[in-house]
């Protein structure tokens, strides 16, 4: 299933990502290179065991050329700033455009969970929010990719046969027909076509 970006489609306004297992290579070659013009806010949830210190923040800081960050309670979403969610707590986006941090028990057996990252993220940006889900060994995304879809957002996934671990994008897709299921260097194009739509 590959389709152009659909030219009806509304500008995004954000864009929200989920991975699990093999999720940060699979995240290193997707942002790899973004330009330092790059003026999407982006938030991640990326499965970490909860007693880590996450050192994503410091790791793609020094990798990409904007702006990157661990999300903080009550911090608004910057634009061209990539925001990772901090271990051991639910990440959600609240209707004023800000991070909002909760200590509720785990989702699917994962804290932070992508899938309240993505519902919360539907609710406050509706239609003009992409959601992208890449490989991972569980169900989380799946339901949040769907709450997307239903609130006109652009839902993408990385195509199974290449994800390190397929279960994750087997389970969006099963869920609803994402609008997009590609391999990662597509997925990448995609989300540079989005920037520019975005710039326009």
């Amino acid at each position: 299933m590959k389709r152009r970006l659909r030219s009806t489609h509304k500008r995004v306004e954000a864009v929200v990502l989920g991975a699990s297992a093999g999720g940060i290579d699979a995240l290193t070659t997707l942002l790899h290179d973004l330009p330092a013009s790059w003026h999407l806010p982006m938030a991640v949830v990326l499965h970490l065991p909860e007693t880590h210190d996450s050192h994503l923040a410091e790791i793609f800081g020094q990798r990409l050329p904007i702006a990157v960050h661990e999300a903080a309670d009550k911090m608004p979403l910057a634009s061209g700033c990539l925001y990772f969610a901090p271990p051991g707590y639910h990440l959600s986006i609240e209707r004023e455009r800000v991070f909002s941090l909760s200590c509720e028990p785990p989702v699917l057996f994962s804290r932070p969970s992508i899938d309240v990252l993505m519902t919360s993220a539907a609710d406050a940006y509706g239609p003009a929010l992409a959601g992208f889900l890449l490989t991972g060994a569980n169900y989380d995304g799946a339901e949040g990719l769907h709450r997307i879809h239903l609130a006109g957002g652009l839902t993408a996934v990385q195509e199974p046969t290449e994800a390190q671990i397929p279960t994750m994008p087997q389970a969006a897709i099963a869920r609803h027909a994402p609008d997009y299921v590609l391999p990662l260097g597509e997925l990448r194009a995609l989300l540079l076509q989005l920037e520019a739509v975005h710039e326009h």
